[in-house]
């Protein structure tokens, strides 16, 4: 079947076809630097780790572009509030650069972990201000923008469609004002474009503008490291589900006043990763703003391993809200090392030459296909792994092609090594060569009791093809 993908704009499931044959651009709102990414917002990275590994194994040459937000994100959605990279560095009483060099660096540390393919280009905002400025002067040339004591606004009411994306109720928000309004705001969908610093102090992040010394506001630094890197047609925007009503509509209408053309063919948004609350029934989103949030760090200091999680995400459809509990992590855990275990044994079958096994690689390639279903695609590959008539060395060949999509690293990932001191493990290495001489030597009784020995003490052993094994019971 071919590759058929939601869009969020048209709300259905489409056959996805570029703008250029061949060549696929992606955009991804990346991390806001001033604290680390919560396990919610990795799982969007997956999702879209996800979609380009099926990109690149549907033969696209993809050119992927992912922004930092190192400065300009308030605190609240209405234009008000700390910017979150000063609050960040009042916190730690660091420097706002030492903070963004510290939380993007912890970022791609999370991205290594989890076996996430980096994107083609890093665009930090700061590295940026020429091209945002430039952008909102365009803007304000063709008549979008107005200025107040604050900053420099854009005026949706002059953008017939503002809001197709949310499918926001433009008239309805005029009546009922769903945000607190900023002084002299003509609409409550008024977003700044440019905000200028405040009198009674200097932040550490500001820059020149023809309006005066400031920042820029948070959406206009994606659409203008889009356009730079992009162009002004983009294949697939990606990002959370949050950045719907607010971030990616404003982007949406401040890049299309600019460039008059529709931008983005494919919008492309994961669900939120839920918690329950403490004493409650109710399910929430992890959000830095409610503090308490979980990290991969924490995760790994529980014991799980970082793709642990990663198999946690692919247990749910990428546009489903996933409820998180660590007892779901452990049940993905012993599955992830279930899968391991197999890869691993299976290696030793290797083969130069083995064919894929067609049936299953298809029913996978299909679940793939069918807007990234990784649930399905998981039981593709679990039914492989459960087919003991199918030969070995296909099996392994085929392991391999899944996981190019999969993204779990199984053509090198390695057997764990047992926590235990050098002297023990020289003690299990001398008791299992006096078992393999045992089993020579067809003395079945004494190496049985070794094996039973060395359970007691807290071992299994495995015999494979090239030889016993041992880890920890």
């Amino acid at each position: 079947m071919p590759l058929r993908l939601y869009n969020t704009m048209t709300r259905g499931v489409d056959e996805f076809h570029p703008i250029e044959p061949g060549k696929v651009g992606m955009y991804t709102c990346g991390p806001t630097v001033y604290n680390y990414a919560h396990i919610g917002n990795l799982r969007t990275y997956v999702f879209e780790d996800i979609l380009k590994r099926v990109l690149l194994r549907e033969g696209y040459e993809v050119r992927h572009v992912m922004n930092v937000t190192d400065v300009g994100h308030l605190t609240s959605d209405a234009d008000e509030g700390e910017d979150k990279m000063e609050k960040g560095a009042a916190r730690e009483g660091k420097s706002v650069w030492e903070i963004a060099e510290f939380y993007w660096q912890a970022f791609k540390d999370d991205m290594k972990r989890l076996n996430l393919l980096p994107p083609d280009v890093w665009c930090r905002a700061t590295d940026h201000i020429p091209e945002q400025v430039a952008m909102v002067q365009a803007l304000e040339q063709k008549g979008f923008t107005y200025i107040l004591e604050d900053g420099v606004y854009f005026d949706t009411a002059k953008l017939p469609g503002y809001g197709k994306l949310a499918r926001l109720d433009v008239q309805g928000l005029k009546a009922g004002a769903r945000i607190e309004m900023v002084q002299g705001k003509r609409n409550p969908t008024d977003f700044a474009l440019w905000k200028f610093s405040p009198k009674d102090k200097k932040r550490q992040m500001e820059w020149e503008s023809p309006w005066g010394v400031g920042f820029p506001g948070w959406h206009i630094e994606c659409s203008a490291m889009a356009l730079k890197y992009l162009g002004e047609r983009v294949d697939i925007h990606c990002g959370g589900i949050d950045h719907v009503n607010v971030h990616h509509t404003n982007e949406i209408a401040q890049t299309e006043s600019v460039t008059g053309k529709p931008w983005v063919n494919w919008w492309m948004h994961g669900e939120f990763l839920v918690m329950a609350q403490p004493g409650s029934a109710d399910a929430g989103k992890m959000a830095k703003s409610a503090g308490g949030f979980i990290t991969l760090d924490m995760a790994m200091k529980r014991g799980f391993d970082p793709l642990a999680y990663r198999y946690f995400c692919l247990n749910a459809h990428y546009r489903a809200q996933l409820a998180f509990s660590w007892e779901g992590l452990d049940g993905a855990g012993a599955a992830f090392e279930r899968l391991r275990t197999r890869a691993i044994e299976l290696r030793a079958e290797a083969a130069s030459g083995a064919p894929v096994i067609g049936e299953y690689m298809d029913e996978f390639r299909e679940a793939a296909r069918d807007d990234l279903n990784m649930p399905r695609a998981l039981a593709a590959t679990w039914g492989l792994l459960r087919d003991s008539q199918a030969p070995r060395a296909e099996v392994h060949r085929t392991l391999l092609g899944m996981d190019a999509i999969l993204g779990f690293g199984l053509d090198r990932i390695q057997e764990r090594k047992a926590a235990v001191s050098r002297e023990m493990q020289v003690r299990i290495e001398k008791l299992i060569a006096e078992r393999d001489a045992a089993r020579k030597a067809k003395d079945f009784a004494r190496a049985d009791e070794i094996r039973r020995q060395l359970s007691a003490m807290g071992f299994a052993l495995e015999d494979t093809p090239k030889g016993t094994i041992w880890k920890k019971a």
